[in-house]
């Protein structure tokens, strides 16, 4: 089972998101806070369940989970401000949107800035050891792929019902083939990408 606090007193909020290597839709990021003492053996990283185990789990979390919420930046504010501003932007959002105030944030990755008055903790691979930040990243796949598959719709020649965004051969194929949508984002600079605008 995963670690279920960092503080051991503190109320905690895992965040993480999902998008973020994408060619395609906004960049989805979500925040949980669990109660205490919190148990679920089956709560992991998303990207270690299949599609039907995130979709269940997504509707324990919501249940049990004494705070959550769900938040974007899409892919206009991700060619503006970058991807890796855009995913901690949609933290940002996600944790300005819970119904309980955190006193910790629990970040997946390496990488936030300073949100209100709220210490803040990144941790590297966060979702695979913090119980907190795993319901964020499952909570955030789930209703990001809820929305690739909803644009996937108006936009079926890019198979973003299969591939949600990611550049796979396929994707690259229709967008050399059929142009970019609205969806699409235009910036491919991954050093661009990654620069942290303080």
């Amino acid at each position: 089972m995963l670690k279920q606090s960092f503080s051991g007193n503190l109320i905690e909020a895992g965040c993480d998101e999902a998008g973020r290597g994408c060619l395609a839709g906004p960049v989805f990021a979500a925040s949980v806070i669990l109660p205490h003492d919190y148990k679920c053996d089956l709560i992991n990283d998303s990207k270690k369940l299949n599609e039907k185990q995130r979709f269940e789990l997504r509707d324990i979390i919501q249940r049990d989970a004494l705070a959550w919420a769900i938040a974007t930046a899409d892919n206009t504010e991700i060619d503006q401000i970058n991807i890796l501003n855009a995913s901690i932007l949609s933290m940002q959002r996600a944790v300005e949107k819970l119904q309980l105030i955190p006193q910790l944030l629990l970040i997946d990755g390496n990488r936030f800035k300073k949100f209100k008055e709220i210490p803040h903790q990144c941790v590297i691979k966060g979702d695979a050891i913090f119980m907190s930040i795993a319901a964020a990243s499952i909570l955030a796949k789930t209703y990001r792929d809820d929305f690739m598959h909803k644009i996937h719709l108006e936009n079926p020649n890019y198979s973003w019902n299969k591939n949600k965004g990611y550049p796979t051969l396929e994707h690259k194929r229709a967008i050399k083939k059929f142009g970019v949508t609205k969806y699409h984002r235009l910036t491919f600079n991954m050093t661009e990408q990654t620069k942290l605008d303080l």
